[in-house]
């Protein structure tokens, strides 16, 4: 099938922690060969690996040194070319990170460009004089703190990093840069992988006359942030017009390979569902964005029903990818607690929501476990935002620590030797050795709940429209022909109880629900209870309070 990415279920593979192979505490291709089988037990389409190329490792594999070879950490193109196949064989897509929008100061790219004003590659890169008092050319911040700007001595120039100074920014606006970053992809493309995630893809381009950005004007992001970075709106450093453009390229050469697909993180706290649906319309630029709406701490019916209105109202032919967790963001669990009272009600209840929306969906490892965030000590911290803006911000180790596959200690089978994060006691008790026995376990019910979705059509790609419910209730409908879904959430601790006028009292919620029962069209939904129940698309249904 062309468009198996359109409704399909990604699970993200974060390669340091998911499985070692040899001993050195950091997970690599062979291990992430050797636990295909779980993902496949799963009955996702794909699997994403975050960055695996050759990097110094500054930000974890997001500083790209080399783009067309495999880092020696996680082992050899060749384990990566039999990953692919065995993945193939197990019927799973394998898409890979790209993380163009900036390389490695090691890159070859930036040696280069840094040189001189004159050589070959001398605007590659994002370059600016001083101005007079020797500052900075305008008031752009780095996302990792300071100022988004690094001095040169050689040149005499700063130059624009969104992130680490180890991590310069390329000059989009140059065609040779695009030409190149298009020939990366090819390189992959032609090395038989099925697509590309896309990391930073609103921060290609700048605004080449380098103005300054104007202070943020939503209320949360007014002093004082715990990191500046929020205290702006980046209507000049990123999400500048001419990305547009340049994705119309990136899905041209996506579209010589039949059957490979695209997603596309936005990072942007201002018009980020807006910037999904640009992205995403009109079929001639990526498959699919995500971006962080649902990866925050907000957990309301409003909240979930305006973004995806609001996506949908913008692009009628764009398509979403919606996520609750990943590796840049505190684990759901963690995130939501206050609307629970109990981990396992509260992980079900988020896995069947996300995976009844209209949209593709990204599942991030260990979320089938119901891993919350692991409590990491300062001494204990790789990740450099962390240790900048510890300790109101502990950074993202927390939600990267190494899956725990066997019951008994620590490191529960990622390794032989010590783990580059710790496996801490929590996520030792909710290993995948553990669960798969317990029918009654979040690993279990990701499984059920991908099988029952793989079977109901109106669920991946059907219609969806929302009923006007008060909190805590979410409710919605999805439709395809003739059938219909009422899907209705509970999102919180407390039970209620729901009439769904016209409802056939003959009827029952589908046994994938959970504390939902139904009698004589009163619908009960205990603590994070949530109900799905199939109806003629024919029938006007009614949900209110009861």
């Amino acid at each position: 099938m062309q468009e198996w990415w359109r409704g399909g279920v990604i699970y993200q593979v974060y390669p340091r922690s998911f499985q070692d192979s040899d001993g050195d505490g950091v997970g690599d291709l062979p291990g992430i060969m050797s636990r295909l089988d779980h993902i496949a037990s799963l009955g996702v389409d794909c699997l994403w690996l975050s960055p695996i190329f050759e990097s110094p490792q500054a930000d974890m594999g997001y500083d790209v040194s080399n783009y067309t070879d495999i880092d020696r950490l996680f082992g050899s193109i060749e384990d990566f070319d039999s990953l692919i196949a065995r993945a193939h064989s197990l019927g799973l897509k394998v898409i890979v990170d790209q993380v163009l929008s900036h390389s490695s100061d090691h890159h070859p790219w930036f040696t280069e460009s840094k040189l001189s004003r004159t050589n070959a590659r001398a605007d590659w890169y994002i370059w600016a004089d001083p101005l007079e008092d020797g500052s900075p050319p305008n008031n752009w911040p780095s996302v990792f703190g300071g100022r988004a700007w690094e001095w040169n001595s050689t040149r005499r120039q700063y130059y624009m990093h969104n992130f680490l100074a180890a991590q310069p920014d390329l000059n989009f606006h140059n065609p040779a840069v695009q030409d190149a970053v298009l020939d990366v992809m090819r390189f992959w493309l032609e090395r038989g992988i099925d697509g590309f995630r896309f990391d930073t893809v609103n921060y290609f381009f700048h605004d080449e006359m380098l103005r300054s950005n104007p202070p943020a004007r939503r209320p949360e992001h007014l002093p004082y942030a715990v990191n500046p970075y929020d205290m702006q709106e980046h209507v000049y450093s990123k999400s500048r017009p001419e990305n547009v453009v340049f994705l119309t390229r990136v899905r041209a050469l996506l579209d010589e390979f039949p059957g490979t697909t695209s997603v596309g993180e936005v990072g942007d706290s201002h018009q980020a569902v807006e910037l999904m649906a640009e992205y995403t319309s009109g079929g001639d630029k990526l498959h699919m964005c995500y971006s962080f709406e649902f990866l925050g701490e907000e957990y309301t019916a409003s909240h979930f029903r305006t973004r995806i209105e609001s996506f949908f109202n913008a692009s009628g032919d764009g398509w979403p990818c919606w996520s609750f967790s990943n590796h840049d963001v505190r684990r759901h669990i963690t995130r939501w607690a206050p609307f629970s009272q109990h981990p396992v009600e509260l992980g079900q209840q988020a896995a069947a929501l996300l995976m009844s929306l209209k949209g593709s969906v990204c599942l991030y490892q260990g979320e089938e476990l119901g891993l919350p965030e692991a409590d990491i000590n300062f001494e204990e911290l790789t990740d450099p935002p962390g240790i900048r803006f510890w300790p109101e911000y502990k950074g993202r180790d927390g939600c990267r620590t190494p899956m725990p596959w066997e019951k008994g200690d620590a490191p529960n089978g990622f390794t032989t030797g010590k783990p580059w994060l710790p496996v801490k006691a929590n996520h030792a008790l909710l290993s995948v050795a553990a669960q798969s026995q317990d029918p009654a376990s979040m690993l279990n019910f990701y499984r059920q709940i991908l099988a029952w979705r793989r079977r109901q059509p109106a669920l991946v790609t059907g219609d969806i429209e929302f009923f006007d419910t008060a909190e805590p209730v979410l409710a919605f409908r999805r439709t395809i022909g003739d059938t219909a879904i009422i899907c209705l959430f509970n999102l919180s601790a407390q039970s209620l109880d729901l009439t769904l006028g016209g409802l056939d009292n003959a009827i029952e919620p589908d046994p994938v629900s959970r504390r939902a029962t139904l009698k004589d069209q009163i619908l009960t939904l205990g603590a994070n209870g949530f109900g799905f129940i199939e109806t003629p698309a024919a029938e006007t249904i009614s949900v209110q309070f009861a």
